[in-house]
C-alpha cells in the first residue's frame, strides 16, 4: 500500500548523502545552492517545478509548460509541505523535497464522498462517471467532485483530491522573489 511505501522511502531517503529533515519531518536535499533572497511572509514568488510520484511518474510540472508558478508563500494557496520549503529557499537554489499525504493533500477522507438522488441534480443524468465537476455548497462556496459511481436514480461524488493518500516528490527551484 501507498503509507508502507511512504514509509519505507522516508526511512531509506533519510539516510542518503545530503538528505535534511527539518522539525517538522520534511526531508529535502538541496541540489543546486542560491545567492539571491529568501522569501519573507506574504512575497510573492516564482518556482519552477516537477512533481512526482513514488514510481518516479510525473504529474504535473511548471517545467514542461515552460511557466513558472507564481504564488504568496506562507499564506495557504500551495500544500503545506511544498510552501514549507520554498519559505526556506534562496533565489536560484533547487531542492528536492519529499512530501507525506500530512504535508501534501492529506488522506482520503470518507466523508468526502456522498450520494444524491439524480431527481435534485437537473443535468446529472447526463454526466458520466469519471467526470469531474463543480458543485456548489449550502454556503455558495464551489467545490469540485468527482462522479465516483451512478445508477437509474442516484449519483456518487468524492470530493477528495486525486493526490489524497499520496506520497509526493518534488524538484522546485526558486527564480524570483518580489
Amino acid at each position: 500500500d501507498n503509507k508502507a511505501a511512504g514509509e519505507k522511502f522516508l526511512e531509506e531517503n533519510k539516510t542518503k548523502e545530503g538528505v535534511q529533515t527539518t522539525a517538522s519531518g520534511l526531508q529535502y536535499k538541496v541540489i543546486e545552492e542560491g545567492n539571491g533572497p529568501k522569501p519573507a511572509m506574504n512575497s510573492k514568488v516564482r518556482v519552477h517545478y516537477e512533481g512526482k510520484l513514488l514510481n518516479g511518474e510525473v504529474f504535473d510540472s511548471s517545467i514542461q509548460r515552460g511557466e513558472p508558478l507564481e504564488f504568496i508563500c506562507g499564506m495557504g494557496m500551495m500544500i503545506r509541505g511544498y510552501d514549507e520549503a520554498v519559505a526556506t529557499m534562496e533565489v536560484g537554489q533547487s531542492v528536492d523535497i519529499h512530501l507525506t499525504p500530512d504535508q501534501a493533500y492529506g488522506y482520503p477522507d470518507p466523508r468526502a464522498i456522498f450520494t444524491v438522488e439524480i431527481s435534485q441534480l437537473p443535468g446529472a443524468e447526463e454526466v458520466p462517471v469519471g467526470e469531474t465537476v463543480v458543485l456548489y455548497t449550502n454556503a455558495g462556496q464551489p467545490m469540485q467532485v468527482k462522479v465516483a459511481a451512478k445508477d437509474e436514480k442516484t449519483i456518487t461524488f468524492d470530493g477528495n483530491s486525486e493526490m489524497a493518500g499520496k506520497e509526493l516528490n518534488f524538484h522546485i527551484e526558486l527564480v524570483e522573489v518580489q
